[in-house]
């Protein structure tokens, strides 16, 4: 990628982010509308699940693919195809007929959401070369989610009270129609100095893996245990595959000598942890403000405000806090506050009080918002800039996993506790094992945060680093000399 001026950095800076935008708030303006659609479509519990995890299951699983292909084909093509199929995908979620082709719809989403998150991260990492400069990019980049937080409940809350939850799909489309056309002009084109090869068997490892066992997940609480086996099987017969598999090959899809670094094992552990996180706790929080406390999507939206405002704030604090004093301070604020959040209503049953109710959620949007940065930070930092693009995509995937695992277990629970009973009465009740679960996640963040950003931590990402530099060495001289 040639050297750009500040001034052109900061615009593609900008484009990158719009993408995040309108990703990230896809998932806060549908968790709103979660009980209009319930309504609607006359969906269960489970189908409520599948209209995000489907989405969040779908990223997870090709957005390593997506990653290496921009590294291969190139950047800007891929993210303005990501662009086109997003916003197609968006239009037909807003006129799905019913839950099922919805679901389907949130799918083909997805397939363009894969192609934009890690390749924009991508094309930042490559344009962004200075680690402080890097830093403060990043830090504008968590910003985005903290303002699609902010946004998403009180558009779609707007939305869905007066136009109807199909509205909240309009909103990507003028977004998408105009980072397309900013990246056609103002964005360059750049790959990777040496293109890695397809690896289709590891892919469908990685899809028949998050996939059965998502499902597997989601349907424990509704089906017979001879329905859920099948799915646990072949999850634990992929995750098996992608261990012998994966370290055979030349360039895997997943390069498991990434995790020789504790920083970037670490950064995935805390994605997966921490977007858990979210995901539950917008699931259980959506489903309490608006069907047992019964009130509008607006006003759900309004009470989401604490949540997100401080993500909002505390996100460029955290990209500052990074790039002068690492990423441990961040980490250790995050768990705290996520751990904290978590165990109000664990413990203290924080919904049945409006003063703990609030301090809870604005607990957890600290939190948030301090996690994001230290994580893309430490995913792509010390990596050869070669792999940006997959290194990327593995954090990029670990939230999507994260996301898609804390909406289908803390949603299970969910099902499970309230099972026949009144649902209003029952709801608190059932929701306190979720919490238990999201205190639990709390807590691995903060533990993870402490041992993976020490000395000895570091000692470990910069000898990685050195010997995966060595293959790319190797491997490049080995291609120069095969042509």
């Amino acid at each position: 990628m040639p050297e750009l001026s500040p001034r052109r950095r900061k615009l593609v800076l900008a484009i990158c982010c719009m993408s995040l935008l309108i990703v990230s708030l896809d998932n806060t303006i549908l968790n709103v509308a979660l009980p209009s659609v319930q309504r609607e479509l006359h969906a269960s519990t489970a189908g409520l699940q599948w209209t995000i995890d489907a989405y969040t299951l779908v990223l997870a699983s090709l957005l390593m693919l997506a990653g290496s292909t921009a590294d291969r084909i190139g950047r800007k093509r891929v993210f303005m195809a990501g662009l086109v199929v997003f916003t197609i995908g968006s239009a037909l979620c807003s006129i799905a007929p019913n839950l099922e082709t919805l679901v389907a719809f949130r799918m083909v989403q997805a397939v363009g959401g894969s192609m934009l998150n890690p390749v924009a991260m991508s094309i930042i990492t490559n344009t962004f070369t200075d680690p402080r400069e890097r830093a403060r990019a990043i830090g504008v980049w968590g910003a985005v989610v903290g303002i699609s937080m902010a946004a998403g409940p009180l558009v779609g809350g707007l939305l869905v009270e007066s136009v109807g939850w199909r509205s909240i799909f309009w909103v990507n489309l003028p977004v998408g129609l105009a980072a397309l056309l900013l990246t056609l002009r103002y964005v360059p084109e750049s790959r990777a100095d040496r293109a890695r090869r397809p690896d289709p068997v590891g892919q469908l490892l990685v899809i028949a893996l998050f996939g059965s066992a998502t499902y597997g997940i989601i349907e424990a609480p509704h089906a017979s245990a001879a329905t859920v086996l099948p799915f646990a099987v072949v999850a634990v017969a992929a995750l098996i595959g992608l261990l012998v598999y994966e370290p055979r090959r030349a360039e895997p899809l997943i390069d498991l000598r990434f995790f020789r670094s504790a920083p970037f094992s670490g950064a995935t552990v805390i994605a997966i942890s921490a977007f858990a996180s979210l995901g539950g706790f917008l699931f259980l929080s959506t489903l309490y403000l608006q069907n047992v406390r019964g009130l509008d999507a607006l006003h759900a939206g309004l009470w989401m405000l604490p949540m997100a405002v401080p993500t909002l704030v505390c996100a460029p604090l955290a990209g500052r806090l990074v790039g002068s004093r690492g990423p441990r301070l961040p980490l250790l604020i995050a768990g705290v506050a996520m751990t904290c959040s978590s165990l109000l209503f664990a413990v203290f049953d924080a919904e049945t009080s409006d003063v703990t109710l609030f301090l809870g959620y604005a607990l957890f949007g600290v939190g948030f918002g301090f996690v994001n940065a230290p994580i893309t930070n430490t995913a792509v930092s010390g990596m050869p800039r070669a792999q940006a693009g997959v290194a990327a995509a593995v954090a990029s995937t670990s939230r999507q996993l994260g996301q898609t695992l804390g909406v289908a277990v803390v949603g299970a629970v969910l099902a499970a506790g309230v099972g026949a009973a009144a649902y209003k009465d029952a709801f608190v009740a059932a929701a306190v094992p979720g919490w238990w679960i999201l205190t639990g996640c709390g807590m691995a963040v903060l533990v993870v945060g402490l041992l993976s950003s020490g000395r000895w931590a570091r000692g470990t990402a910069e000898r990685t680093a050195e010997k995966l530099d060595a293959v790319e060495v190797r491997q490049t001289v080995g291609a120069s000399e095969r042509h």
